[in-house]
């Protein structure tokens, strides 16, 4: 590794002099790749980010615990890349890329032998968390992360100077590794203490948010339309594109028409990203997975094997993140939504629902946020989960003394989901959608003034 260029160790940049690098495009990169695993999402996760993969090298084998290739071959690669020419297709590649969650030793290991910035899994999608970052929440999340990360690197270095495994960080030896490493921890200190602070003051919100109206969360692997989705149903204009992570904070929003339900979505689920990274995002989680009724959101757009691995990734997360929370029971108000499914034929949507089945899901609602076939399906559904199911009733007026017409209305509009209601001469009828329980305490209160119809 170029001793000069501290802030390329193994990914971890700007630790030393300035912030992490955020813009991407145009950058080239070798894809280092062991036993021809299939890497899809990993190159859809490079290029989300702008970044061109100009070649994928290959080697059969375990992973190697120092290099995660063979030593020769990282050789032969650095050899080659230290000759390259003007007109060579490595010519303008300054990154590698790890398709695995590397070690923090494998991580050196590469950044020495071949002395270009290394990447891997999690310091990919890291990257890519820095890029869309806008909120000072999210950011404050990612470098944490990002940080948590780095700081592992940092002390497999100062490991191996301390056993002799490697000679001085840059020109002063030992003493700046321990001191860049020193100002890591000082800055997580610094962050954690500023995100528990912006915990406290969502976790607030929420609860005075509770107090007035019911929450729905969307959750589901990353891309798998819940932006979409929440724009439809909201109709309040969001991000919404056709890549990964292109949501990293929460967004608040009510159902159109309905002030009394909130919606909730937040950062998508990827499969294997380290629990320790997650937990970055507890507090963005949070607002989706403490909530009332849960979307899970799956494409259904994708191969049948993907989308299993996909739902079982989000059943997953959920499961852990419920737990930490102890919100246990959120897993029976669970509501499957197969998505996008004007991009599936109806063999693929009948052998979905089939897959789903097997994880327990025997009613998924399936929609298209694109032609908005199953919306109004999944309103109704939605309404009857939280309230309970739609009924007519009938408001008459009371005697001398008693509540006024409106007073009991405007007690409807408090206590159950109001859809219409119209004046008839000296009644309201009203149109709602209530539980027995919640219809049998009203009832019970006004005696004969609610009449069900």
């Amino acid at each position: 590794m170029a001793d000069s260029k501290a802030d390329l160790l193994a990914g971890a940049g700007g630790l030393v002099t300035e912030e992490s690098q955020t813009h991407h495009e145009g950058r080239k990169a070798l894809l280092l790749v062991r036993n021809n695993e299939d890497c899809t999402e990993f190159i859809a996760l490079a290029k989300t980010m702008g970044i061109r993969i100009v070649e994928r090298v290959e080697q059969r084998g375990r992973d190697d615990p120092q290099w995660f290739m063979g030593q020769g071959k990282l050789q032969d690669i650095a050899e080659e890349l230290a000759s390259r020419t003007t007109k060579h297709p490595w010519e303008s590649v300054d990154l590698l890329l790890l398709h695995t969650n590397a070690t923090p030793r494998q991580l050196v290991g590469v950044n020495d032998t071949v002395g270009l910035e290394v990447w891997d899994r999690v310091r990919l999608l890291l990257s890519l968390f820095t890029a869309h970052a806008s909120s000072v929440e999210a950011r404050t999340q990612v470098r944490i992360a990002r940080l948590q990360s780095d700081r592992t690197v940092l002390r497999e270095v100062v490991k191996q100077q301390t056993t002799g495994e490697r000679a001085g960080f840059g020109g002063a030896g030992k003493t700046a590794a321990g001191s860049v490493l020193t100002n890591v921890n000082a800055e997580l200190a610094a962050l954690r203490k500023k995100q528990r602070k912006q915990n406290r003051s969502a976790s607030e919100r929420r609860r005075q948010r509770k107090k007035q109206a019911v929450t729905v969360g969307l959750a589901g692997y990353t891309n798998a339309g819940k932006s979409s989705l929440f724009r439809n149903l909201s109709g309040k204009e969001v991000l919404v594109e056709n890549r990964l992570f292109s949501t990293l904070e929460s967004t608040i929003g009510r159902l159109e028409a309905s002030p009394r339900v909130l919606l909730a979505d937040t950062i998508g689920f990827i499969d294997g990203l380290p629990n320790a990274t997650l937990d970055a995002f507890r507090a963005t989680l949070a607002e989706a997975i403490e909530c009332d009724l849960l979307l899970l959101l799956v494409d259904v757009g994708d191969p049948i094997a993907e989308i299993d691995r996909k739902l079982q990734t989000s059943l997953r997360e959920l499961s852990e993140r419920v737990l930490e929370s102890d919100h246990a029971s959120i897993m029976e108000r669970i509501q499957l939504v197969l998505t996008k499914a004007d991009t599936a034929d109806q063999a693929s949507l009948d052998s979905a629902i089939e897959m789903v089945a097997t994880h327990g899901f025997i009613n998924p609602l399936v929609l298209s946020s694109h032609t908005g076939a199953g919306i109004e399906e999944l309103r109704t559904t939605m309404l009857h989960s939280l309230f309970g199911p739609q009924r007519n009733v009938i408001i008459h007026p009371g005697r001398q003394g008693e509540p006024a017409i409106e007073a009991l209305l405007s007690r409807l509009f408090d206590t159950v989901y109001v859809h219409d209601h119209q004046r008839e001469n000296n009644v309201i009828k009203v149109r709602i959608s209530a539980s027995d329980e919640t219809l049998a305490i009203l009832q019970a209160t006004y005696g004969e003034r609610i009449e069900l119809k």
